[in-house]
C-alpha cells in the first residue's frame, strides 16, 4: 500500500519552511508522497488538530506524521488515528497553555530531535515523554528552530524512514 508523510508546521511558520522542504525532498527521493497542510488559519492547536484528523480520515494510505513545535503536538494528538505508523518530532511542544498535554501514543514508534539550547520548548518536555525501546531522542546543540542542525536532522530522518517506511 502507498505511504504518505503528513507534515505539521509550527505555530508561527508555514507549510514549506526550511525543515519541511529538507525532509520532504528526502521523503520524495524514497518514493513517499508528501502532504504539508497550511495551518496558518489559526494560531490555536485545536483547529489545526481538527483539520489534520479530517485529512487523515479521508486518506486511505499508510501514514507517517512529522511535526515541529506546535505541529508536533498536533501530530501526537492525531497519531492514534487509523493508518498512522510512526511519528518524527522536532522540538515538540508537548505542553502548551490551554491545551491538553500531548503524550506519545502507545505502539507507535516516535523519534524526536530537540535542541539542548531550546529556549522556547525545554528539551525536558521530550525527555520525560520517552517510553523506552521504540522511541529515540536525539539532543543537538541548537535552539528551537534547529537551524544549525540540518545535516544531522537529515541523517536522523533518513534513519527513521529506514526503520518505519519500509
Amino acid at each position: 500500500m502507498a505511504r504518505v508523510i503528513y507534515f505539521a508546521h509550527g505555530q508561527e511558520s508555514g507549510p514549506w519552511g526550511s525543515k519541511i522542504l529538507l525532509l520532504a525532498d528526502i521523503a520524495r527521493s524514497r518514493g513517499l508522497a508528501v502532504e504539508s497542510p497550511d495551518y496558518r488559519f489559526s494560531l490555536d492547536g485545536l483547529p489545526r488538530l481538527t483539520e489534520l484528523r479530517r485529512r487523515l480520515a479521508d486518506d486511505p494510505r499508510k501514514k507517517l506524521l512529522v511535526g515541529s513545535s506546535m505541529g508536533a503536538w498536533v501530530s501526537c494528538m492525531a497519531a492514534s488515528e487509523q493508518g498512522c505508523q510512526g511519528l518524527f518530532l522536532m522540538a515538540p511542544a508537548f505542553e502548551m497553555p490551554d491545551h491538553e498535554p500531548a503524550h506519545l501514543p502507545r505502539k507507535l514508534p516516535a523519534w524526536i530531535i530537540h535542541g539542548s539550547e531550546d529556549a522556547v520548548v525545554p528539551v525536558s518536555q521530550s525527555e520525560t515523554r520517552l517510553r523506552g525501546g521504540q522511541d529515540r531522542l536525539l539532543r543537538v546543540p541548537d535552539g528551537h528552530r534547529l537551524a544549525n542542525s540540518h545535516d544531522v536532522l537529515s541523517r536522523f530522518f533518513e534513519a527513521f524512514l529506514n526503520q518505519n517506511a519500509a
